[in-house]
Parts: structure tokens; sequence; C-alpha cells
């Protein structure tokens, strides 16, 4: 199965040389010019994976019509550019793999729904979990879980992108799968918050549970399992991001937190924190569905500029106490 990566950022790259161990021909398709020379001519590629050389087996492209003789795609564009891309080839009938995290602003869609839209003949699948990119491409030991409401889809895909150091869970959830990767890049933010502010590590913890039980209120209202938002997707994402400056989302929270505005943070970024789009739709679909998310919310008013941290940070303690059940 010769596999194809439609994004040619750091999650993508580090997707690439996962899928070409062992000399296997990998095809990337990137946006950026610079991008496709950097990895075709010098085998990496320092805008967005800097200091990791990559396998000669990748070959980067920026010709859409090249990934044609692929068996498969591992979507890993930026969630707010998937669907334009994916319509590019709307007419695909391979099993496209999704790897960004987040959930459509404009529409509401969970990105499995929106593959589907674009693509209608193709066979979904969701890969998710708690994954630095820099750390996959070098080969540090990592698990993930892949989503496929096909089983044999599922476990032909496991066997063609494993490795001894990417360990893969299979699951047939795709809801919860993307609902923990999309709600614990907001939860990030805020951890960030708490860090910049130096609220202390209590206060994390404390964030970490909270939102853990904002994230499972949302998923299992949203058709998720419990078993997936308490796995490798949802909670095991969530530690991750929640407690790293390598997380975009955490240190975009962490400039927050010292004073600074997200619009201002966002707009010296190469890369996407997708926390920041996903908050004003998580909390615009838990208002729908009267879900309550205090977490999501008081994100949703940093990023947007209603509000600042000491305003937020007051309603969230003066809320009414009780039960901890979720």
């Amino acid at each position: 199965m010769k596999l194809g990566i439609i994004g040619g950022g750091a999650w993508g790259t580090a997707l690439a040389q996962v899928a070409s161990a062992g000399g296997r021909e990998t095809l990337l398709w990137a946006l950026e010019p610079e991008v496709v020379e950097a990895i075709n001519s010098g085998h990496e590629n320092p805008a967005f994976l800097a200091g990791v050389p990559l396998s000669r087996a990748i070959r980067a492209t920026s010709d859409m019509r090249e990934l044609d003789d692929c068996d498969a795609w591992l979507v890993v564009t930026p969630a707010q550019h998937m669907r334009s891309v994916l319509e590019r080839a709307a007419d695909c009938d391979k099993p496209l793999v999704l790897c960004a995290k987040g959930i459509e602003e404009r529409s509401g869609e969970l990105l499995h729904r929106v593959a589907k839209q674009a693509c209608p003949k193709a066979h979904v699948a969701v890969l998710s979990g708690p994954t630095f990119a820099h750390e996959v491409a070098k080969g540090l030991p990592t698990a993930v879980t892949l989503a496929a409401e096909d089983a044999s889809l599922a476990e032909r895909l496991r066997e063609r992108i494993k490795q001894p150091t990417f360990r893969i869970y299979v699951s047939d959830d795709l809801a919860g799968a993307e609902i923990g990767g999309a709600v614990k890049n907001v939860l990030a933010i805020a951890c960030g918050v708490v860090e910049g502010k130096g609220l202390g590590q209590n206060a994390r913890a404390a964030l970490i549970g909270r939102g853990f039980a904002e994230m499972t209120r949302f998923g299992l209202a949203f058709g998720a399992k419990r078993e997936t938002l308490a796995g490798l997707s949802g909670l095991g994402d969530l530690v991750l991001t929640c407690s790293s400056t390598s997380s975009r989302n955490y240190s975009l929270g962490v400039g927050i937190g010292q004073g600074r505005s997200a619009s201002e943070l966002m707009s010296n970024r190469k890369t996407v924190a997708e926390g920041a789009f996903t908050a004003p739709v998580l909390a615009r679909l838990a208002k729908d569905k009267g879900i309550d998310m205090p977490i999501v919310d008081a994100v949703d008013a940093l990023v947007a500029g209603r509000a600042n941290v000491d305003e937020v940070l007051g309603a969230l303690l003066s809320r009414p106490a009780r039960s901890e059940a979720i």
C-alpha cells in the first residue's frame, strides 16, 4: 500500500517519516514550493520540522494529481482548510485517514463528516492521539488511536502505518477520536493561560480534571463513546498538550496569560493553533445543546477579546458549588 500525505507541515512531515520507514516509497503533497524543494533536494523540512533528517524514500510534490498513484491518503491539512483541499479531488474513492484536529468553524461539522461531504466516494478513518511531531519524526515511542467504521480497513491501515515505536490501537468510534482531539486544543489554551498567569500547578491539575469533564459531557452528547474519550485520543492527548510549550495551543495560552492579545500572538505565527478556531464553534455547539462548558466559554471569550484573564478567572472561581459527577 503506497501512502500519500496531504500537508507538508510538521505533523504531515512526521507521518511521512513513519510511512517511509524501511525505504517504503511515500509521496508528500505540500502547498509551499520551498518545502517541496527542501525535502527533495536536502531531505529536510527546515520551515516546519527543523533539525530532523528525513528518509530518502519521501518525495514531495505540489501537484495533487500525483497522489492518484497512491492507495490511501493521510490528510494532514489544518482543519479549517480540509474541505477546500479535498474538494480539489472530489471524485477520490481511496481511504482518507484524517490526521488534523478540530471542528470546521463555519459549519460546526466534525472533520469526518466534512471529508465525506467533500469526497462522497471515499472511505474515511481518523488518526488521533498524543503526538508531538518532532518526537514522532525522531522515532520516539508513541501510541495513537485509528478509528474507522470498517474494521477491515482499520486493520489494513494499521498494518501499513504501524512501527515498533508507533503503536496503533483501532476503534470504530470516529466521533470520539475527533472530539477528544478538538476539545483538548481549547483546554490546552486554558492551561497555558494558567502557566502564563503564574497560577500554579494545583490550578492546572484542577483545570485538566474539570476540562476532561467538559470533554466527556460534550462527547457523549455528540455520539462519542466514554472509553474513547478516556483513551489515547481524549485523555491521553489532553494530558500531553496541557503540559508542554511544544504544544502550539498551550504556548498561545501562555502568551495570553502574560497579557498579550490572542490576535497579536496568532498574527506572528507560521503554524496554526487550532484551539483558537475551535473555541468559538465548540462554545456555540455546546450552548445549542445545553451542555455546560465554562472553561471552553472562558477560552472563547479570551480568544475573541471579549474579556481579559482576570475577568474570566473571577467568573470561573465564583461559579456555584456543585457535585463533581460529570
